[in-house]
């Protein structure tokens, strides 16, 4: 008897539960307040273009003014025993808590991404780095960074678009725990969970100017980068964003960190349980429709396994459900924004024009809003440019190998160091390629893991710095 399939009828998340005001102000020294010289733009939803808010655009004045008010309340903000600032973190933790529902429909409203994504996996982790850093704050002493390490002052952060709440909570969480002050500017297409955070702020009655939201474009970052009282700098995007970085911070006694593009291989062996690592591969490319630094975009399969790889690879990816971000049973959301998919459009044009096999489910597309269909490629090559540069987008870009020694120089091949992921049975064959693969983070049989007390960070044009466990609190502190 044929199987059946049953199909998924609609399950939208309200978006009553979630109030977006029709303009928002920059939130410096503890109010929102309307930007020096007015200046304004839009947030849209990608999923249908709609006009969410009007934000604020921070100036040069703007900024002058948060790292003033940053600076001024380090002095009170630092001088805290631990335990103080630890019960605000525990505060704020507590408050993401009650309010996940709300936060986890902005996010997808605002991002694109699938509700039972920001749901299910932003939100608890944002909850989860705040309490894992509130345990950390009066026990800096005890972190192997010397017996009495001190918060370096001001710190600037400049986060992506891809997961807005939980990079800020990667930022913001340690800087304060260690007793720093925070300027942070979310990025420009997903500004509204960041303002959101502020209020939670306000509820948790965080002194004024400990932390300050400065919304805007490219140059609001950059001027804040290259703010004169500004001790430490951390960001988190393009490996071309972050040399600029560099080199505006060069010369001067700024701490910094980065963590910058990927291009992470997925490497199945022969004797990897196949359904399991199917289950990884489409994780590894497809969560948060691609937009991941560590997305494992380079799939590597041994030979022998190839066909039967494909044939279980493809036959998941038609049962991926491509749709609204609100309707919980959609796996795939919109793509941010219309510059964002149309850098993933010229890659995979480029892709089939350098001769290299495309595929993609039957799927239908919305007619508004910003969306791509998952997609891989086949008779990809080291030389073509889906397999040499990160595309941030659901495409996936197979390679074969044949010995373990051939898969480390494949997978090794590349500019970027920021992941990697091993499907095999044997743990000795896992450690082996650990200890040979060039990224800073590697899983074994599982993809995109993610633990507050977990490092997390990469090598050569992915980085450098780690955020995330002990390791993460070195770069808020003289040691």
């Amino acid at each position: 008897m044929e199987k059946q399939a049953f199909e998924y009828a609609p399950a939208p998340e309200s978006r009553a539960v979630i109030d977006i005001a029709p303009s928002y102000g920059l939130f410096i020294d503890g109010e929102f307040a309307e930007a020096a010289d007015g200046k304004v733009f839009k947030t849209v939803s990608p999923a249908n273009e709609e006009v969410l808010s009007e934000v604020a655009q921070a100036g040069t004045a703007d900024v002058e003014r948060a790292v003033k008010a940053a600076r001024k309340a380090f002095e009170k903000w630092s001088a805290l025993p631990g335990a103080e600032r630890a019960k605000y973190l525990f505060r704020i933790a507590r408050i993401i808590q009650e309010r996940s529902r709300e936060l986890a429909v902005l996010e997808s409203l605002d991002n694109g991404k699938p509700i039972k994504e920001s749901r299910d996996a932003d939100l608890p982790l944002v909850a989860a780095h705040f309490f894992y850093y509130a345990g950390w704050a009066d026990k800096l002493g005890h972190a192997g960074l010397g017996p009495d390490p001190k918060p370096l002052g001001v710190a600037g952060q400049v986060i992506p678009w891809n997961f807005p709440l939980l990079m800020l909570a990667w930022k913001i969480a340690p800087a304060l725990a260690c007793g720093n002050t925070v300027v942070l500017k979310p990025a420009e297409t997903t500004p509204l969970s960041a303002l959101f955070f502020a209020d939670i702020c306000r509820q948790a009655g965080l002194p004024k100017g400990v932390v300050n939201i400065l919304t805007g474009d490219g140059s609001t970052g950059a001027e804040l980068v290259a703010h004169p009282d500004v001790n430490k700098v951390a960001f988190t995007g393009s490996t071309e964003v972050g040399k600029a970085i560099a080199r505006t911070v060069a010369g001067t006694d700024k701490k910094l960190t980065l963590e910058l593009g990927g291009k992470a291989a997925n490497i199945v062996f022969d004797d990897a349980p196949i359904d399991q690592a199917v289950e990884g591969i489409v994780n590894g490319i497809f969560f948060n429709q691609g937009h991941v630094c560590c997305a494992g975009s380079r799939l590597l399969v041994q030979e022998s396994v190839q066909d039967e790889v494909l044939d279980a690879l493809k036959r998941r990816m038609q049962t991926l459900r491509v749709g609204d971000p609100l309707d919980k049973n959609t796996d795939i959301g919109a793509i941010n924004s219309a510059e964002q998919l149309g850098r993933i459009k010229e890659l995979a044009a480029a892709g089939e024009a350098e001769g290299a096999e495309r595929w993609a489910p039957a799927c239908e597309l919305p007619g508004e809003g910003y969306w791509f269909a998952p997609t891989l490629f086949t008779g990809v090559t080291q030389a073509h440019r889906i397999a040499r540069e990160e595309i941030f987008g659901p495409v996936l870009s197979v390679l074969t190998f044949r010995t373990p020694e051939e898969a480390v120089a494949k997978a090794n091949n590349t500019p970027y160091g920021l992941s990697a992921g091993i499907w095999t049975e044997k743990g000795s064959r896992s450690l082996w390629m650990a200890g040979k693969l060039r990224a800073g983070v590697i899983w074994s049989n599982t993809f995109n893991k993610f633990d507050p007390a977990s490092p997390f960070g990469g090598y050569k044009e992915s980085g450098f710095g780690r955020e995330g466990g002990r390791h993460g609190l070195e770069a808020y502190l003289n040691v």
